[in-house]
């Protein structure tokens, strides 16, 4: 193998269980599927050879050939338009968008054709497809390399769109994002990519080998899209968060020892409502954190599902803790990141009430 595609050699826990990173895991899910099923294809900007800017494809060109993993010209338009007709002719195209700030020339082609092609042909095609992206901000990326565009995906009928926090879930809902028949967003929050991030820049990063959900077994195993996890139980409100954001959430609720059950969406499309409602139906309050901006973000989505189906039980208004209506500004980061300050505030808000 070059020395340009070689992987490394997965890590062993203390209890022997064999320790991914989110990156390892992703190509773990690719490598299973491309051998369980040849119409599998991998390809996009650096994808093939190169082994992907953040080395998600790494060794799989050299594994399966340029044929099943290759490179596509700068063109997010032309990758999505090969995607479509791969998917209508029988593939499973699993397309890389480098960057999802530059997704946007491919929307056409995600929304007039790929999400709509098995209801306007009446199910004679259909568009087995997984467009993979890393999004969000957290690595200093500015304005064009940060963003968080779920949500311009949840609005379109016909389309999918996952969100991993761990490199367990990351391997077990891409795989199950590859066998689905309609096409799939998979957005891989990169700044989690190495190891969690709990939401203090200042300190030391951490690795994924410590945790226990980097624990991902061999070969295949799928998780359910539109299953939430419940990531910690608790009485006294409710957290909805998914990403980067669920680690974030997650310890600032163990910082301030508040009660709280963080719920962990894995899946915006479909969306497990039925965890949520019960949730919010026990605790009474709720808080929902995204890394988006918040005016049309998916948290307003959440907020009038949580409002609409658990208005009796409510004892505080919704609140929401989101990125600002503004570009991702570089010099001010953190200021934009919903970080435990402005999350323990929203707390504190709630828990008045």
């Amino acid at each position: 193998m070059s020395g340009s595609q070689t992987k490394k050699k997965p890590q062993q826990g203390a209890d022997g269980e064999r320790r991914l990173n989110m990156i390892e895991a992703i190509n773990d899910a690719l490598d299973v599927m491309m051998e369980r099923d040849e119409n599998v294809v991998v390809f996009g900007e650096d994808a093939g050879y190169f082994g992907g800017v953040f080395r998600c494809t790494a060794g799989l060109q050299e594994k399966y050939g340029k044929s099943r993993a290759f490179d596509a010209p700068i063109s997010e338009c032309g990758i999505m338009g090969v995607a479509v007709g791969m998917g209508a002719y029988g593939l499973r195209p699993v397309p890389e968008i480098q960057f999802a700030d530059y997704i946007y020339p491919g929307y056409d082609q995600i929304v007039s054709e790929a999400a709509r092609l098995r209801y306007r042909s009446a199910g004679e095609f259909t568009s087995p497809i997984t467009i993979r992206s890393p999004y969000g901000g957290g690595i200093f990326g500015g304005q064009t390399h940060s963003q968080s565009p779920e949500a311009l995906f949840t609005h379109i009928s016909g389309v999918k769109t996952v969100v991993p926090s761990t490199p367990h879930d990351a391997k077990g809902l891409l795989i199950a994002a590859i066998e689905d028949n309609d096409p799939v967003l998979f957005f891989e929050p990169k700044r989690i990519y190495n190891g969690p991030f709990e939401g203090y820049y200042d300190k030391p990063a951490a690795a994924w080998r410590s945790h226990p959900d980097s624990a991902t077994p061999e070969g295949y195993y799928k998780i359910e899209l539109g299953k939430a996890n419940v990531v910690r139980e608790g009485e006294a409100l409710t957290v909805l968060a998914y990403g980067t954001m669920v680690h974030v959430a997650k310890k600032v609720c163990e910082e301030k020892g508040v009660d709280a059950e963080v719920i962990d969406l894995r899946s915006l499309v479909p969306l497990d409502i039925d965890t949520i409602e019960a949730s919010v139906e026990k605790t009474g309050k709720c808080l929902i954190v995204h890394e988006a901006s918040r005016t049309s973000g998916f948290g307003a989505e959440l907020s009038a599902l949580v409002q609409e189906r658990c208005f009796y039980h409510l004892e505080a208004p919704i609140e929401r803790v989101t990125g600002f209506d503004t570009p991702y500004p570089h010099s001010l980061e953190w200021a934009y990141f919903p970080g435990p300050v402005r999350i323990g505030q929203a707390i504190d808000r709630l828990l008045q009430e």
